[in-house]
């Protein structure tokens, strides 16, 4: 049986891969604290499914950060890989 792969990624799994913390664990909490958005709407659960092309808004330090999802990755790599899977949308202002 040939294994198919998922068309999407846990939140907690993805914010892991795009290096927005050093665990999962602490992704989750980020999370489950409040302030992420997922296609506008709020999302305070870890198991979230994140898609390509999905749009998360939140904040990170002192920015609102808002990214476009254009990979789920398959592992959390280098910095050079994390930020391959999203694109930061210029906000209007």
């Amino acid at each position: 049986m040939t294994e198919v792969p998922e068309d999407f990624l846990r939140l907690d799994a993805w914010l892991w891969h795009a290096r927005v913390a050093k665990t999962k664990g602490a992704c989750a909490r980020l999370i489950e604290a409040g302030g992420f958005r997922l296609n506008r709407q709020t999302v305070s659960k870890a198991h979230a499914r994140v898609r390509v092309g999905d749009v998360l808004t939140f904040a990170l330090g002192e920015r609102v950060r808002v990214w476009r999802v254009l990979d789920l990755g398959e592992r959390r790599g280098p910095a050079s890989e994390a930020q391959a899977l999203y694109e930061e949308i210029a906000q209007e202002g």
